[in-house]
């Protein structure tokens, strides 16, 4: 009778872990982000209706994290200059080129292995990354608007200075919340540029 190697299972194995850890830091990440939205002072059956969980749900979650004092509100200027900002904002430049070209972009690979949880942030996957983007930013520069460019120039050069001053005043917030934020903000900041780019165009 036929059976799987050890090698085989494995790889099987290996995979099925994958995805099971991404989705259980994917419910982490939906808990933390639970209590940064009640932090804006949103209702409990508002977080319930975004998060798709139910009420209760959201209760027990907050319950879980009440403390005397009320967490300090979250800063959501896009211009911030600590790491997993910064990486969450190249996330999310990469994810709208990755979106533009699909797989001719050099950084698809990478936006979907970070989406199936096979990468993680980390000095030398976010090296990777800024490669990544460069070469897409030089592939695709007649394609690409100059804010792309310009974002891109922007979060480097926080990244560099960010190596270089090491450990600064700690943020609000975890880092995989921080750049979950960055990375939404990034991607609706550089789809207004793009819709103002065009309504420009449609009136010239």
């Amino acid at each position: 009778m036929a059976t799987l190697t050890e090698e085989q299972a494995e790889r099987m194995l290996a995979e099925m872990n994958e995805v099971i850890r991404a989705g259980e830091e994917m419910r982490k990440l939906r808990a933390e982000l639970i209590t940064v939205f009640a932090g804006f002072g949103w209702g409990q059956d508002r977080i319930a209706r975004i998060t798709d969980v139910s009420q209760p749900a959201v209760s027990k979650q907050l319950a879980k994290r009440r403390t005397d004092d009320p967490p300090a509100p979250m800063d959501l200027e896009l211009d911030q200059r600590d790491t997993p900002w910064l990486e969450g904002r190249l996330w999310g430049l990469a994810e709208e080129i990755s979106e533009r070209f699909l797989e001719s972009a050099r950084c698809t690979p990478f936006v979907t292995a970070i989406a199936r949880g096979k990468k993680r942030f980390t000095p030398r996957t976010v090296d990777e990354l800024r490669r990544l983007v460069e070469e897409d930013l030089r592939l695709h520069r007649t394609q690409l608007p100059g804010t792309c460019r310009a974002a891109y120039d922007q979060i480097s050069r926080g990244l560099d200075l960010a190596t270089k001053a090491g450990k600064a005043t700690k943020p609000v917030g975890s880092a995989s919340v921080r750049r979950a934020l960055a990375r939404q903000l990034q991607r609706d900041q550089l789809q207004r540029d793009q819709l103002k780019g065009d309504q420009l165009k449609g009136d010239s």
